[in-house]
């Protein structure tokens, strides 16, 4: 897919990590079916010379989020292991702005908005539109995207750069989505 990136545009690469990966801890079985698209996204904007933003999951072990401490997810993405590092096909450029969530041991952090600094930075960049890809749709793809409307950016959402956990949970999504104003390509 060939993308028309905008002087004030950023893409946001959402939690393409090993364990949300076939063979992961928390594996989508297409999840890395959006490496090749993203990939192709991430060398159009730098040859536009559009920011990159990559999210990660970041959980320090035994986090709140985990089913051992009664939280919803099994364990994933934890610090330090081969499950957080993203997917080794990744073309993750070398000037790209990491954003870690879900680090804090108190809550869980879904959009890569949530108490990161990101908005800070986005302010500070004059960015006007994002483009969001990565995984999974209906959660941190979701979050995200929802935020980044809160926040008043247009916002657009590559579908062929996500895949989803549920087809019946994904397409409620779609519709919660597209309802906030995300619009998708």
């Amino acid at each position: 897919m060939k993308v028309t990136f905008q002087p004030n545009d950023v893409l946001i690469v959402v939690d393409v990590q090993n364990d949300f990966c076939p063979g992961g801890k928390l594996a989508l079985d297409e999840g890395d079916e959006v490496v090749p698209v993203i990939n192709a996204m991430i060398a159009q904007a730098q040859e536009s010379d559009i920011p990159v933003f990559v999210s990660r999951d970041w959980h320090p072990r035994h986090h709140v989020s985990f089913d051992e401490r009664g939280g919803s997810w099994p364990e994933h993405c934890v610090q330090g292991t081969k499950g957080a590092e993203f997917h080794p096909d990744l073309s993750v450029p070398d000037n790209a702005r990491l954003v870690s969530k879900g680090a804090r041991f108190d809550i869980d952090q879904y959009s890569a908005f949530d108490k990161t600094g990101l908005v800070s930075e986005l302010v500070h960049m004059n960015v006007k539109r994002v483009w969001v890809v990565g995984l999974a749709l209906e959660v941190c793809v979701k979050a995200t995207a929802l935020d980044a409307v809160k926040n008043d950016y247009e916002t657009l959402l590559v579908e062929d750069g996500t895949r989803f956990i549920d087809r019946a949970d994904a397409e409620k999504t779609r519709a919660e989505l597209k309802d906030a104003g995300v619009i998708f390509k």
